[in-house]
């Protein structure tokens, strides 16, 4: 019997191919597929690296393509009057049936297959995910399987192959729509999810993100079901006689009925099921990842994740809405009685809706939607409540979608990486409420605090009182924290200078002194250490009890893995006049944004680095453009540093000055820069760069009938060097889950060989091997006399280095100096031992002169890449948020806290894979080299068809002539 439906099968494709009416269907097919593309879609304006434009038009084009193969698979043979003949063979009709089936399916699989070049091409000029392609490609499959099914039936029903064509279209039509946004769109939200459920597109959809959910393709499988049993219904009829056994004809009619029923109300069935899927995309995007599910198991109270979503929202937010739900269901799951999710339309419950106002500050949000008669404003919900203990956070709109705009009005949304926000979120709650708790009992291993101190003979008054407070602190500690504090002191002194040599060597420890010129030498350094890593606490200013305990506390919470950590951000200071900024007159960079991104998952505290002391509190040190330092600024820096933190440092030898009428850059010096040549890293007085770039509004300056005319133009701007595929570390995790990011105006580092050795040295971000680098400060293209480039490409072409990591220890800046708070005394001040004391206690500072090997420095070659005017600029070129470079920081923070968690699910989103850098030439070139991949298919197809029926007539020549 199979054998019977595959001759059914080859005798439909033999007729099909012999006709030039194939290759013209599957010719207009592919060619419209590529219009789209690239016309319709303008997928090389988009920049997406994806192939969403075709498979977004999929479940309209196949509805076409089907009813034109299936429109004379039964109407021919009723209209030439073989199909009697047919059922009245040997052959069951189902057979006869799955192999037209079989010859259909395989006509569409040939046209998904001659579009695969275009996927291929996608690969070449960017990071595309197969995962999302894979899923297109399955998806099609399934729905031309059901659209085939539905046009096999309205084939059989009618002789006339055009009356099959257009009521094909019509049904396949009615499926298409009802899960549409036309359709969906006069309804509210779960109105519209009912009719989704049964809507061929919105299906579709659901696959083509990379999701292969079981009760989609049992949708499909439902389709094929029913009106293969229609079909079957429908022969069977034909074959059976006037007047003949009615009861048997009416029970064969009922269970036809029951079958499609049951087919039919399976999909109500098959809602129930919700983890029967598989998450194709690259990084499982859809799914709970190994780092979510840990945040999870870290629970002991229970976690609430509520849902406020309207009924009626923005037409764009709808299809998003399920999937939030499905997602937070997994959390559900994955959580088990710890995690309690709710969702809830506010305006349905006026109770719940007032607690949101006034409690969480949640409120609605307007949006502007039209109908067919006019336009209105809704007020719309949605929102994510994450509430553990007493603490909360609210995601909104804004956090959970990414929005695409392409042309004047074209908008794509989706949405970014909801588990990323959400489990940030959580651990955020979570963190905040443990913080409230038993600082030691979230330690995973028994701290010891070693106090380095000289004997009290040594130590100026104020010392030996602030000796046995440090002991009574001391004791009530280890007393709450049990077996997990211990306290010792060790006299440097002892055993004539051991211990004293150790530290120095070691720590970097040396006497310290109480003045300038205060001649008693003495030790009073703090170590915590659990064995592995050794922090110092740092030394109150007012030697209390109050604020060494603060101190102590802040690096006891280093060690824990349960608090928030907090970042020390230096950056410059905001324009004084808002207004000449606004206009841009005013050069002065702001960086809200960077401090907004920090905040999400790190407490942020601003620093003033002229004050010489990074806050005891902070856990990372991030220096952003700084401005003109003097040595106490370098010296918080390198103390920092030495006490081994990691200190972030984005800076150059430039400054550059950006506004509506000009783009310059001057020198500058700045102690810093010497700072970090002593630690083994040089910024070159030069500028990378790239013809791989990303192109901005840049001034330029036009030649018009003698008089020069400066205007807005976007230009492929070399100085804007776009880092991807091998310019980012692969064995880092900083790096290896990016997919691009843009840094400007950056001068390349160079890395001392003798300085670093011993040191692990790691390359972060790299210029291309077609990148040169100037020392010019004129950065304006001049188009006129360089062409599209805009600049004269130099000859030291290669990559060049933009970003480093060094870790290990580190000798300081000011090894053998004095410290640069020590000030000279108060000559009219008296010399009273009380005033000694009190000057010593304003003036007692020392140098830590080697770091421990847990210290690291982060060096970023770019002063601009974090700035408010760099990422807008970015986002307006791109039509998006371009969020590369603070999740580079974000990464970098992550790996240097030891958090590994949020950096393996960070979102890179849905539209942060963009296309590389491509000339219109290139461009035209991609374009038009799919279009003739389109001719070579479908010549391989004739010729291969060709080949085929030649063996076949070389076959029958030969049993005529009587051989084999």
């Amino acid at each position: 019997m199979q054998h019977d439906s595959l001759r059914v099968a080859r005798k439909e494709l033999s007729a099909f191919f012999a006709s030039p009416v194939a290759y013209i269907f599957l010719g207009s097919f592919l060619l419209v597929c590529l219009f789209i593309f690239f016309w319709g879609e303008a997928f090389f304006a988009r920049n997406i690296a994806d192939v969403r434009p075709l498979f977004d038009w999929m479940p309209i084009l196949l509805i076409f393509l089907v009813a034109a193969l299936t429109m004379r698979m039964w109407s021919e043979e009723r209209r030439m009057g073989t199909l009697e003949h047919l059922l009245t063979l040997p052959v069951p009709p189902l057979q006869l049936l799955f192999g037209k089936f079989l010859a259909a399916m395989t006509l569409l699989a040939l046209a998904l297959l001659l579009t695969l070049p275009l996927p291929v091409t996608v690969s070449l000029i960017g990071p595309l995910d197969w995962g999302p392609v894979w899923g297109g490609y399955l998806a099609a499959l399934f729905l031309g399987a059901a659209y085939i099914s539905i046009g096999l039936y309205l084939s059989a029903r009618s002789e006339n192959q055009i009356v099959s064509l257009i009521s094909t279209v019509l049904v396949c039509g009615v499926f298409y729509l009802l899960g549409s946004d036309l359709l969906t769109s006069f309804f509210d939200n779960r109105t519209a999810e009912i009719f989704k459920l049964f809507g061929s597109g919105s299906r579709f959809a659901s696959i083509t993100r990379g999701v292969i959910d079981l009760r989609d393709l049992y949708y499909y499988a439902s389709l094929v079901g029913v009106f293969f049993v229609l079909t079957l219904y429908s022969l069977e009829k034909l074959r059976w006689s006037k007047g003949g056994e009615a009861a048997r004809h009416r029970s064969y009619a009922f269970l036809v009925l029951l079958m499609v029923a049951n087919l039919v109300c399976g999909n109500l069935w098959m809602q129930q099921i919700g983890s029967a899927r598989l998450d194709l995309t690259e990084g499982r995007i859809y799914s709970i990842s190994p780092a979510t599910r840990n945040y999870l198991r870290q629970l002991q109270q229970p976690l609430l994740i509520r849902g406020y979503f309207s009924a009626k929202t923005h037409p764009l937010l709808v299809p998003l809405v399920p999937r939030l739900r499905d997602l937070i269901r997994e959390y559900q799951v994955a959580g088990g009685s710890r995690v309690h999710v709710e969702f809830i339309d506010p305006q349905e419950h006026p109770d719940l809706e007032a607690e949101a106002n006034q409690k969480y500050g949640i409120k609605p949000v307007p949006f502007q939607v039209a109908d067919r008669y006019q336009s209105s404003l809704i007020n719309s919900y949605f929102h994510l409540l994450i509430q553990y203990g007493d603490q909360y956070q609210v995601l909104g709109f804004r956090d959970l979608i990414e929005i695409k705009q392409h042309g004047e009005t074209g908008l794509d949304v989706e949405l970014r990486n909801p588990e990323y926000e959400i489990t940030r979120s959580i651990r955020k709650v979570m963190y905040g409420f443990q913080g409230g708790g038993d600082l030691f009992a979230s330690l995973s291993r028994p701290l010891t605090l070693t106090g380095y101190i000289s004997a009290d003979r040594q130590l100026p008054g104020f010392l030996k009182t602030f000796r046995r407070e440090l002991q009574t602190l001391a004791d009530k500690l280890a007393q709450q924290a049990g077996d997990k504090f211990h306290f010792e002191i060790k006299d440097p002194d002892a055993d004539g200078g051991a211990l004293a040599r150790e530290i120095e060597q070691k720590y970097g420890y040396r006497p310290m002194q109480a003045g300038l010129f205060d001649s008693r030498r003495f030790y009073f350094y703090l170590n915590l250490s659990d064995g592995d890593q050794q922090l110092q606490v740092p030394l109150p200013h007012d030697f209390t009890r109050e604020s060494l305990k603060q101190n102590l506390l802040a690096t006891l919470k280093r060690f824990s893995p349960g608090y928030l950590k907090t970042v020390a951000l230096a950056v410059p200071r905001p324009a004084a006049n808002p207004y000449m900024s606004h206009y841009g007159l005013d050069n002065s960079k702001q960086f809200e944004t960077l401090r907004k991104q920090l905040e999400t998952n790190h407490n942020v505290r601003t620093i003033d680095l002229e004050q010489g002391r990074i806050p005891e509190i902070a856990d990372i040190l991030v220096v952003v453009a700084p401005e003109q330092l003097t040595d106490k600024g370098v010296f918080a820096i390198d103390q920092f540093l030495m006490k081994g933190g990691t200190v972030m440092l984005a800076t150059s030898p430039y400054q550059v000055s950006l506004n509506r009428d000009s783009l310059t850059a001057r020198t500058r010096t700045s102690p810093l820069l010497a700072w970090l040549k002593h630690n083994g890293l040089t910024l070159q007085q030069k500028m990378v760069l790239d013809p791989r770039n990303q192109p901005f509004p840049i001034p330029v300056t036009r030649n018009v009938g003698g008089f020069s005319l400066r205007e807005l133009r976007m230009v492929p701007y070399p100085y804007f060097v776009d880092v991807r595929a091998e310019g980012l570390n692969p064995g880092l995790p900083v790096t290896s889950g990016l997919n691009q990011v843009m840094i400007n105006w950056a001068s390349p580092i160079e890395t001392d060989a003798q300085k670093t050795a011993g040191m692990k040295v790691d390359w972060l971000l790299k210029s291309s091997a077609e990148s040169w680098t100037s020392t010019s400060t004129n950065l304006i293209p001049r188009l006129e006399h360089y062409g599209r480039a805009g600049f004269t490409p130099g000859k030291d072409r290669g990559e060049k280095l933009l970003a480093v990591a060094l870790t290990g220890r580190f000798d300081s800046y000011f090894k053998g100096k004095p410290s640069p708070l020590l000030e000279k005394p108060d000559k009219t001040a008296g010399t009273t031992g009380n005033n000694r004391d009190k000057q010593a206690k304003q003036e007692l500072d020392s140098v830590i002169e080697r770091s421990p090997e847990s210290a690291r420095l982060v060096l970023f070659g770019s002063r601009d890449f974090l700035s408010d005017q760099t990422l807008q600029l970015a986002a307006s070129a791109a039509g998006q948020e371009q969020l590369g470079a603070l999740q580079l920081l974000d990464n970098a923070l992550d790996w240097s806290l030891e958090d590994p968690g949020l950096l393996s699910i960070r979102s890179r989103g849905h539209y942060a894979r963009t296309l590389m850098p491509l000339t219109r030439e290139t461009q035209m070139g991609w374009e038009y080299l799919n279009y003739a991949l389109v001719l070579v298919g479908l010549l391989l197809v004739f010729v291969a068809y060709r080949l085929r029926s030649r063996r076949v007539r070389q076959r029958y020549q030969l049993l005529l002539e009587g051989r084999n």
